[in-house]
């Protein structure tokens, strides 16, 4: 079985795109019609980090909204911003 591959708007390049559609609605489509399983990587890291500097609770509607908002960014819109003060672990 081949992969499917998509033209990741992220990467800008044709790499193996998402096996399922991992986000509902109409924006976990447009996700899974042109994101690549590594860019795909590199937003749960960028969500990861949100969350954790932002102390953000998966369960409240108004950080999820906020989540969705930056993954759209992430994805189609230029990018999510780092939060304010942010130093990744290995350079503090």
């Amino acid at each position: 079985m081949t992969e499917r591959m998509v033209h990741c708007t992220v990467l800008g390049e044709d790499l193996p795109g998402l096996t399922f559609q991992t986000y509902p609605g109409e924006l976990g489509k447009r996700i899974f019609e042109n994101i690549s399983q590594q860019a795909w990587k590199k937003w749960m890291a960028q969500q990861t980090m949100l969350i954790n500097e932002h102390r953000l609770s998966s369960i409240d509607p108004v950080h999820r909204k906020y989540l969705e908002e930056e993954m759209e960014k992430f994805f189609f819109g230029g990018g999510s911003e780092k939060p304010e003060g942010f130093v990744p672990e290995g350079n503090k």
